[in-house]
């Protein structure tokens, strides 16, 4: 991560989870998307990067996939979710995983290991800004399952 601005505000959300849970940031390399226009070569840099994240996940895993097929919850909503998501990942003895595919999308197999699929948005994000994002809206859900005032 360049950005030394996004690098502050993941480590301090980070920060702020670590009283909730144990997280951790797992990066996989880009697939360089030369000729990314192509059909096949789309689909071989998609399953690529795809097997790249599979490769960190354990058989016991929760899996969200970050897609823009998911489900958009407001922050109340998710918070019950990352509850439910929290809860059923220990149940299985395994860790929740947030994944954020490739700029041109998730892989057929990382699709079909995703327990879940989120929507952050309708809008277009970095994966940086959008991983600030995602913690804090992990922090925010916390938040709102323990009561805290973070929220309003």
């Amino acid at each position: 991560m360049k950005d030394r601005a996004l690098q502050s505000l993941s480590a301090e959300y980070l920060k702020r989870i670590s009283p909730f849970a144990k997280a951790e940031i797992v990066e996989v390399r880009d697939e360089p998307n030369t000729h990314a226009e192509r059909d096949a070569e789309a689909a071989r840099i998609k399953n690529t990067e795809a097997d790249r994240v599979l490769a960190k996940l354990r058989s016991t895993d929760l899996v969200i996939l970050l897609d823009l097929g998911g489900e958009m919850w407001n922050s109340e909503r998710f918070a019950k979710q990352l509850g439910r998501w929290q809860e059923r990942a220990g149940q299985k003895g395994g860790d929740l995983v947030f994944a954020i595919a490739g700029s041109l999308g998730p892989g057929a197999a990382l699709l079909d290991r995703a327990d879940f699929r989120w929507k952050l948005s309708d809008l277009t994000f970095t994966h940086l800004l959008t991983r600030v994002l995602i913690l804090e809206q992990i922090y925010r859900g916390f938040t709102i399952l323990h009561g805290r005032t973070y929220h309003k």
